[in-house]
């Protein structure tokens, strides 16, 4: 198997409120899309919006309440002040700011905000992880 995240996909309340959100970010709706699913180009990957309800019954799982699921998912920047500006831009979208921008403990800086729905994202500069020219991190090689 090849290891790689193609889609990412979020359970959403109401796909037009949703999809205004990440548009209002910058994303832009594919055409490949219709009045149930979203998807937008993410870089290397794909975001998608699905209704909560049905993506659970697709799953076939119950659809729990909301709360900290554990995933956050995230936007890597190339400075502190870009940290703030993005996060700045997601609360003037309608975001929820969790935690203003602000040196971490593993000697970056971050925030986190929270979309419509309550999905965390976190907004980061990483020194130890430099950025392409399409904003993609480049890790260092594996060790030995």
């Amino acid at each position: 198997m090849q290891r790689r995240i193609s889609l990412i996909t979020l359970g959403v309340a109401s796909i037009a409120r949703s999809r205004g959100f990440y548009e209002t970010l910058g994303f832009q709706a594919s055409s490949s899309g219709n009045d149930h699913v979203v998807f937008m180009q993410a870089g290397g990957v794909v975001l998608g919006l699905f209704g909560r309800d049905e993506l659970a019954h697709d799953a076939q799982v119950v659809d729990s309440p909301t709360g900290f699921s554990a995933v956050t998912l995230a936007h890597n920047c190339a400075s502190e002040q870009e940290v703030d500006a993005v996060l700045a831009e997601a609360v003037a979208a309608g975001a929820t700011l969790l935690k203003a921008g602000q040196k971490v403990f593993w000697g970056g800086y971050s925030g986190y905000f929270a979309d419509p729905d309550g999905h965390l994202w976190e907004v980061a500069f990483n020194p130890f992880f430099p950025l392409d020219d399409a904003g993609c991190i480049l890790l260092p090689p594996p060790a030995p």
